[in-house]
This record gives C-alpha cells, sequence and structure tokens, in this order.
C-alpha cells in the first residue's frame, strides 16, 4: 500500500536553500544597530571606568611618592646634622689629645731622677 503526502499532513518535508546572504528587514536593521550601540556604549562605559580607576590609582601613587620623598628629605636632613655634630666631635677629641700631649711633655719635662736631680728628656 503506497502512501501519499497529502495523506499526512503533518509530514512537511519541504527543504529550502538560499545562496547568499538574507537582508534584514527595516525593523530587524534598526534593532541590529540598537544593540550595537547598546554593546559600544557599554564598552564604552566600561573603559571610562577602567580609566578612572586607573587614575585614582596613579594618584594615590604620586601621594605615596610624595610623602616617601618627603621623609626621604627628612631623614637626609637629621643625618647631615648628626655627621656634622659627630665631626665636631671628632674635632673636639683632636683638640683635647693635642692639650693632653702637650701637658704630657711638659710633664715629662719636670720629671727628675733622684739619685741625680736632673731633669728627665724624652
Amino acid at each position: 500500500m503506497a502512501t501519499d503526502a497529502s495523506d499526512h499532513p503533518l509530514l512537511d518535508l519541504t527543504l529550502s536553500m538560499r545562496v547568499g546572504t538574507r537582508r534584514p528587514s527595516p525593523g530587524e536593521e534598526s534593532q541590529s544597530c540598537a544593540k550595537s550601540l547598546q554593546v559600544l556604549r557599554q564598552q564604552t562605559a566600561e573603559q571610562i571606568r577602567l580609566a578612572a580607576a586607573e587614575n585614582a590609582y596613579a594618584e594615590r601613587m604620586r601621594e605615596v611618592t610624595r610623602m616617601e620623598m618627603e621623609l626621604a628629605e627628612k631623614e637626609y636632613a637629621r643625618a647631615r646634622l648628626v655627621w656634622e655634630r659627630a665631626r665636631e666631635e671628632v674635632k673636639k677629641v683632636e683638640r683635647m689629645k693635642e692639650m693632653a700631649t702637650g701637658r704630657i711633655n711638659s710633664a715629662c719635662l719636670e720629671i727628675t731622677c733622684h739619685s741625680c736631680h736632673q731633669r728627665f728628656r724624652p
């Protein structure tokens, strides 16, 4: 028994093929443009958000660097003061050494021998 396609109205096996691109209707085209525009706006907003975040980070780094520079300048000034004080102390000690050496030399001249009563000469 042969069956005809008209006997079964639910089965529609007709295939269609089209070569080339399908042209969207004016309504679909405007929807596509609107979607593209929305995606572009979202991308732009994300780029602006990232740029603002990078700007805030750069500003914070500038502030941290400025504070570190101020701290380094203060430490340098403190170190310079310590060095100058140490240099003054060295000069003071050298003067004291010279004075002590002079006293020792003069004290040596005053030392006399008990047996011959002659002055000691270094």
